[in-house]
Parts: C-alpha cells; structure tokens; sequence
C-alpha cells in the first residue's frame, strides 16, 4: 500500500464513521469552534482545542459541525498504526478510555505541540522524493502517538502493566474490535488462560472484569443493526450467535432498556 493510502490528511470530519475510513484510526485536532457527534450511543462535543481519537469509525455517528468549525484529521491504517506505537504497554490503558471518551482536553501547551506533531506528519507526507519516506513517515506518527500518551496519562495517570497482561487484554480487545462476541469462556480458552484470569486481567488494566467490555461491544454492535430495517430480528438473533431469537430479545431488553421492536421504532 501506497504511504498515501496509510495516512490520509483531511480538513472535515466528513466520511468518519463510513466505509470509507473502516481500516482506519482516526486523530482530529479541533481548530476553531465546535462539533457535535455521537459516539458510542452518547452526545459528544468536539470544541477548539480539543484532541478526539477515535479507533473505530463505527462508534460515530450523527456529525454536526458548528458554521465557523475547523478540524485537521490525520487518518492512518490500523497495519501503520502498529508498527509506528512505541513498545509501551500504555497504549492499552489508553485504548480503553479512548472507547469510552474519545475526546481529550488539552492545555495551551499540549494544543501547541499536538498542532506542531499535526504539521510534521503531513509536512513529511508530502516529502515524496524523500529516499527513506516510509522510515520518515513511521517516526513522524510515532513522535504523534507518544505526545498522545503523554497527554493521556496525565489526565488518567500511569499504570505498570506487565507484558503478560498487557497481551492477554490486547489480544482480547482485539477480537472484540474484529466483532467476535461470544461468553467469556469462549475468550479465554482462545487466550490459553482461565475464565476467572481474564477476568482479572481485565479488572486490573481497566478496573472493569471481561463481562462489561464483552456487553459494551456486543451491544454497541446490535443497535446499530436494528437501525438496518433490512435485516430481521432472527438474522441479527443469529449474527451474534444467541441460541434463541428470545434470549436475543431478553438480552436486548435487559442492556439497551427496550424491545428490539421498540428500538426499532
């Protein structure tokens, strides 16, 4: 792939959330005014000064930018992404807090330097005779990523994460990211360990245990197919592997407050 079609410079958020941005994470730096979004079934606002990361497109939903609102976007591939992280285990804490607040509010500082990062990126993109880009490229995004950590741990801290836990919870992340959902049972003997060590696994890095990141998946995941009015109750039943259409609608009740017809409308 082309390193043009690994990052991807934008001036509108226009496209998060579609297809055409599906493989890829997306940094938007608020320039002037604001935004509201959806994100992962809540009302967001993206304001001046703002640092908004979003990993998956999907999350995001219903943009609706002021009049005098200005962003820069930095997209890049998940494949890019990973061989620009640094070997640190905080992008997993990072990870986690992002699904669940994409938005960062930073200080004159941390806005000044994210801007620079922005500029360096798409300065060096644009170095096309440059004999060792892709290396150029790697390190610019990686230079971006570790600012990004820095301005996450100092908003939610630093944790030690040992290696060992630190690949058992991305390895689980990222089979909920792919759209696997299954019990937790079913995660754990993929990851070579016990139901109950995952579980505190996950307690431990994100103090909440593999059952609540299963269900914010999988449900997050199920309302946005019960807005496709193509697709039956039975179909979606099947989808995500429920035994029964009933259990489907039990589960639905239970997690999203309605019936899958009344979320339907």
């Amino acid at each position: 792939m082309a390193e043009t079609e690994n990052i991807i410079i934008k001036d509108t958020l226009d496209g998060l959330g579609t297809d055409a941005y599906s493989n890829y994470l997306a940094h938007a730096l608020c320039l002037a005014g604001s935004c509201r979004l959806k994100y992962n079934g809540e009302e967001r606002e993206l304001q001046a000064g703002d640092l908004m990361i979003v990993r998956k497109g999907k999350l995001v939903e219903r943009i609706r930018p002021a009049d005098d609102f200005r962003v820069k976007v930095i997209y890049v591939t998940s494949e890019f992404i990973v061989l620009s992280t640094p070997l640190s285990n905080y992008g997993m804490k990072g990870q986690l807090a992002l699904f669940l607040n994409p938005i960062m509010k930073l200080n004159a500082e941390q806005r000044e330097l994210c801007r620079k990062d922005f500029e360096m990126v798409e300065a060096r993109l644009a170095q096309t005779g440059h004999h060792f880009r892709r290396d150029l490229l790697i390190a610019s995004v990686q230079m971006l990523i570790i600012d990004f950590f820095d301005f996450h741990s100092h908003l939610y801290g630093v944790d030690n994460i040992p290696q060992q836990s630190a690949a058992i919870m991305n390895g689980f992340l990222n089979m909920l990211e792919n759209g696997t959902y299954r019990e937790v049972n079913w995660y754990a003997d993929k990851l070579c360990v016990t139901p109950k060590y995952l579980s505190e696994v996950s307690r431990k890095i994100s103090g909440y245990a593999a059952n609540y990141w299963i269900n914010r998946y999988t449900v997050l995941d199920i309302s946005r197919l019960l807005r496709d009015k193509s697709l039956t109750f039975v179909r979606i039943s099947d989808l995500f592997g429920f035994s029964s259409p009933a259990y489907f609608s039990r589960y639905v009740q239970q997690h999203l407050g309605v019936s899958p017809t009344e979320y339907r409308g």
